[in-house]
This record gives C-alpha cells, sequence and structure tokens, in this order.
C-alpha cells in the first residue's frame, strides 16, 4: 500500500531534488568565492623617469643640427640612440 504516488518512490524523488538544490547552490558559492578572490587592483600605469634639462636640451640640439643639415641621418640616429640612454 504505498499511497497515491507510489510510497518509496516518492521519498526518493524528494531526496535527489535535495540533493540537486545543495549541488546548485555549492557550486554557485564556489564559483563565487573565485571570482570574487582573484579580482585585483587595477595596475598603476608605469610612468617613464622624465629627462633633466640638460638631456632635453642636449635633445632638442640635435633636432636643431640634423634639420639644418649639420649632421647626418646615421649622426642624428647614433646622438638619439645615447640620449636615450
Amino acid at each position: 500500500m504505498g499511497g497515491m504516488m507510489g510510497g518509496t518512490g516518492m521519498g526518493a524523488w524528494i531526496l535527489l531534488w535535495i540533493f540537486l538544490g545543495l549541488a546548485v547552490v555549492v557550486t554557485g558559492g564556489v564559483l563565487a568565492v573565485r571570482a570574487l578572490g582573484t579580482r585585483r587592483a587595477p595596475e598603476t600605469p608605469q610612468i617613464p623617469p622624465a629627462d633633466s634639462p640638460a638631456v632635453c636640451e642636449a635633445k632638442d640640439t640635435l633636432k636643431i643640427r640634423y634639420a639644418r643639415g649639420e649632421i647626418s641621418r646615421e649622426e642624428y640616429l647614433q646622438g638619439k640612440v645615447e640620449l636615450e640612454e
């Protein structure tokens, strides 16, 4: 005499739904903790150090000399590389 729904079969279905509900809640909790735990503060952009006034003046002089044709392209590029270091 199992009643209308079959007796013991009904209890098995209830336990299955409880188990599935708990599995969904636990999985959601784990995913939420992982998502919140892996967030990092945004990295600040790296600002290159400013050139000293002497270096800025040397770069300007180099550009002017190249523009006037006093030095070749190779000399200009070499001077630019040396001033960047």
